[in-house]
Formats: structure tokens, sequence, C-alpha cells
């Protein structure tokens, strides 16, 4: 499987070997920082290849400038995958080369018989939540407090690992028709029907990263973690994001009229 970017020298395949594993590893510390134990090791990424994950690569001819990492799972007895983690080289941000790792993935996921592709975003990060919920058409229904821990790495900000549930269910009509037909949900389309938002400041990257204004972050995820998790409980799900001008974000919930839950479709309960 091979995909293109825009720019003509960047391809989209799948890691194959050790070197490009290693090239995994070292690019993980570059863009998060990690202390070493917090990274994820060689022999995880080797481990993954031989048993059903993924490890698909952003190259600029021989170099890996981003990569995309999932392990498979199962959930109410079905298999999905869960993609961990998506690392793109500083230099290489804003050219797309993250959807474009997004769409091999599940072009991938599809032709192996997957119908779900998992992962958790921070929703503190307006352009990944734009990117997860307008862009490639996930939804998230799901809040994690504190998912990982705290994190070494410094783009945390030393709060709380909160993080959101990405589903992309690859075959739902929402999913089809954004990225096979061009036809946005249409929660992006008629603001009407929106029965809640979320909102996230632009300042909140400013506030993470300054110790005397990161009370000012840690009471927005606060504030936003009670939100989504009445939300959710009442039925909600996180169908769109908008952003405005001065660069703010809110996520757009409302009630999904599709049901691509595997639980719900079993009349089991899901984890």
């Amino acid at each position: 499987m091979t995909t293109a970017t825009g720019a003509d020298r960047i391809t989209i395949r799948k890691c194959s070997n050790l070197d490009e594993f290693k090239a995994c590893v070292a690019l993980q510390k570059e863009v998060w920082n990690f202390d070493d134990v917090d990274l994820i090791p060689l022999r995880m990424f080797v481990v993954s290849q031989k048993i059903g994950g993924q490890i698909i690569g952003a190259f600029d001819g021989p170099e890996l400038i981003g990569f995309a990492f999932s392990i498979p799972g199962t959930r109410s007895g079905h298999p999905y995958l869960h993609s961990h983690m998506l690392a793109v080289r500083a230099a290489w941000r804003n050219y797309g080369l993250g959807r474009s790792m997004k769409l091999a993935q599940r072009e991938d996921a599809i032709a192996r018989g997957f119908d779900l592709l998992e992962w958790t975003f921070d929703p503190l990060e307006i352009k990944n939540a734009y990117l997860n919920l307008v862009r490639l058409g996930a939804i998230a229904r799901r809040y994690s407090v504190n998912h990982y821990g705290f994190s070494s790495s410094p783009l945390q900000g030393g709060l709380p690992t909160d993080r959101l549930v990405a589903e992309w269910w690859l075959k739902s009509k929402r999913v089809v028709n954004l990225l096979e037909k061009n036809q946005p949900p249409r929660i992006n389309v008629d603001q009407k029907i929106v029965k809640k938002r979320i909102h996230v400041p632009a300042e909140i990257y400013t506030w993470k990263s300054s110790e005397t204004e990161r009370p000012k972050a840690a009471e927005v995820q606060k504030r936003n973690r009670e939100e989504f998790l009445v939300a959710f409980r009442q039925g909600l799900t996180a169908l769109g994001y908008e952003r405005d001008a001065q660069g703010n974000g809110a996520f757009l919930l409302d009630r999904w009229d599709e049901d691509w839950s595997y639980a719900a479709r079993a009349g089991e309960d899901e984890d």
C-alpha cells in the first residue's frame, strides 16, 4: 500500500524493517521529548508488526518524517485497531501528513476486515480535535480521566493526561460520505441542531507552557472534563468541531443517528 501527499517526494507506506522501527523510536523522543521510560521501545514495534498491528510511515526519500502506530484489540468480541501514536517531525507539520497517514491506516484496516479504528486525543488540542472530528469523521463519546498518568512530555504542561476516545467507524455512512463523496456530516452544515458546545480558548497553549498561567489551563480542563462526563451520560456524542477567527475551538455535541456500537448491536454492556 503506497499513497502520496501533495508533495510528490513524500510517500506514505508501511514500515517494514528494524532501521525504520528504530527511526520511529527516535522520532518519538524528538516530537514529545519523553523520558526514556515513556518511550515505546523497539521491541514493541517489532511485535506489533508480527501480531497484526500497523506501523505506517511518512518518508521524504529514505528519511522517516512521521509515523502512525496501531495495535490490535477486541471490544465486545469484535476485533479493532487502536492507533496509539501519531508523530510528525516539526518541520513537516501543516502539510497534511497526519491526515494522509490516517487515510492509509483506514485503507489497510478495511482491506484486513476491520470496521473500527480508535485512538485517544487531548481535548485541549484544538488542531487535533478539528482533524479527528471534522476532517476524518471520527466521533467521541467516552472521556478518560488522566488516561496515561502524569506524562514526562513538556507538551502536556504538567496537567493530567485527560483524553477523549475517538471512534472511527470506517464504513459508516458518516465516514464514507465525508471521505469518498466529499459530503461533510450534517452537524457541520446546520449548526441549529447542536445540543451542546464545549469551548476551548485559543490561549490554552500559552497557558499550558507557562508556570504562572498554568492554573488557567487546569481550570479549563476541569470545567470541560465535567461537561463532557455529564454530556456523555446523557447520551450525547461529540460529532463536530468549530474554530473561530481568533483560534478558539468548540466541540459540537448531539445524538448520533447511526448505530455503530458493537455492544449496542449485540445487546451487551460496553467497556
